[in-house]
């Protein structure tokens, strides 16, 4: 029996079980995608937070069971048997992949415990940026800068986690000193003026430049004053143009810059 003989008898044989194999099989990833598609709406609609997590998880439980419904009439395997025989290597599995056993289970207390959210503007790990997504092994962080940090799940779990608010986020404020003797309210007034027009295509809309005066030193009164940057301006943007709007001030003192 030549080569060609012997798979046509093994399709004949065997046609059943790969008629069935590839039903199962189609019917799994038509209904992966229709379980995706309404969950993923079901999820926009409620107050549950959206995250890749729980899709994920759906479609894990459909092709578990798809595999459990072929497993006897296509393999001859009970499923019975396999289950028990997993749960005894699942001890030993579980020992080396503890790690992403951690950040899966700190995935699902993330967001069944509405710690954060996608959307959520937060700082955790030294990293302040928009949450946009959270998956089974770690969470998507945004940060204004267009980067994309990934912090695993884990992480998130053990460290703090501060939620801020877009004001104080794009806060960047540029430290100055006024010259001995100097009227505070009228140097403040023409520092806000001169920093507002200069800052008005990169700020946010709502929060204008505030002054701030923070002590005192040799060369004379120390102060910040606080410019907010829209979402997507990078922080060293406003900051260039409210520091070349007050260049050139005869109020403020330049020698503390340069340590003169």
């Amino acid at each position: 029996m030549n080569i060609v003989e012997y798979i046509v008898a093994w399709l004949s044989t065997n046609a059943g079980r790969l008629i069935w194999l590839a039903t199962v099989v189609v019917v799994a990833i038509i209904v992966s995608k229709l379980v995706s598609r309404g969950l993923r709406k079901l999820l926009d609609r409620s107050q549950v937070p959206s995250a890749s997590i729980f899709i994920n998880l759906a479609r894990v439980l459909i092709w578990v069971l798809a595999v459990t419904i072929v497993l006897q009439p296509v393999v001859g395997i009970n499923p019975t048997t396999l289950i028990t025989a997993l749960g005894v290597g699942g001890v030993a599995i579980s020992l080396g992949m503890k790690d992403t056993i951690a950040n899966v289970i700190g995935g699902f207390g993330l967001m069944l415990g509405k710690v954060i959210q996608p959307g959520d503007l937060v700082t955790v790990a030294g990293t302040t940026g928009v949450v946009k997504d959270i998956t089974w092994r770690h969470t998507v962080v945004k940060a204004r800068s267009g980067d994309e940090i990934v912090i695993p799940n884990s992480v998130l779990n053990t460290s703090s986690l501060e939620r801020v608010t877009e004001a104080s986020e794009g806060c960047v404020t540029v430290p100055f000193t006024l010259k001995s003797g100097t009227d505070l309210d009228a140097a403040s007034m023409r520092m806000i003026a001169a920093v507002g027009k200069a800052t008005a295509e990169y700020g946010a809309d709502g929060n204008p430049p505030l002054v701030k005066f923070t002590g005192f030193s040799p060369y004379g009164v120390e102060g910040e004053i606080m410019v907010f940057a829209k979402p997507g301006i990078f922080a060293s943007t406003i900051r260039d143009a409210a520091v070349r709007s007050l260049a050139g001030e005869e109020f403020l003192e330049q020698r503390a810059a340069t340590g003169e």
